[in-house]
């Protein structure tokens, strides 16, 4: 066998193997997400439990992250018609509105934190150092895509993907989606479960 041949073989593989990867990290996620939101509703039961309106800031932060995931699907629709230029604009967007989102979640913070409730300290309670923690978490996570959303911005200008070749941005996506539905669900889930 050739070195070409191997070669060719093991970027096959990679490619095979790349979205069963995935695939596996995002489950871990969850189930690291699903834990912290099984441990809240355990803790509502404490005679110390605090309820309290979400900050609307993170209403706003809601509608930019469903936004930015309208617009991947965008931006991945073009490239499928290889309208390189709409899709690589449609990109851009949606860095821009995941930052918002991440802007408008330091916004909420800073929203709990002048009506009196904080994440650790003598005027922390409970409910509040659950929901900062799981939400910055969350952040974390999202800081995580905008750097996956950079490395196909960088691929996507160097015209690394076309509707021959999407892996990599199939797989950014993928993971932008995922964290966006994570958000989705710990909002719906702090917005219900109080």
């Amino acid at each position: 066998m050739s070195e070409q041949t191997l070669q060719e073989e093991l970027r096959a593989g990679k490619r095979k193997s790349a979205k069963p990867m995935l695939w596996i990290s995002m489950i871990s996620m969850v189930m690291f997400f699903a834990g912290l939101t099984s441990a809240y509703v355990i803790s509502m039961n404490r005679e110390d439990w605090v309820t309290f309106e979400l900050p609307q800031a993170f209403y706003v932060s809601t509608v930019l992250i469903v936004m930015s995931s309208i617009t991947l699907i965008l931006s991945q629709k073009f490239l499928k018609k290889d309208k390189i230029q709409v899709s690589f604009m449609l990109l851009l967007a949606t860095l821009v509105l995941g930052l918002g989102f991440v802007w408008q979640q330091y916004v909420g913070f800073n929203e709990l934190k002048a009506v009196g409730l904080y994440f650790t300290g003598p005027e922390s309670t409970v409910s509040t150092s659950f929901i900062i923690g799981i939400t910055f978490l969350h952040v974390l996570h999202l800081l995580a895509g905008v750097i996956v959303l950079l490395v196909v911005i960088y691929n996507h200008f160097k015209k690394k993907y076309s509707s021959a070749d999407m892996l990599g941005f199939e797989l950014g996506a993928i993971f932008w989606h995922f964290v966006d539905v994570l958000w989705i669900y710990l909002f719906f889930f702090f917005y219900f479960i109080r």
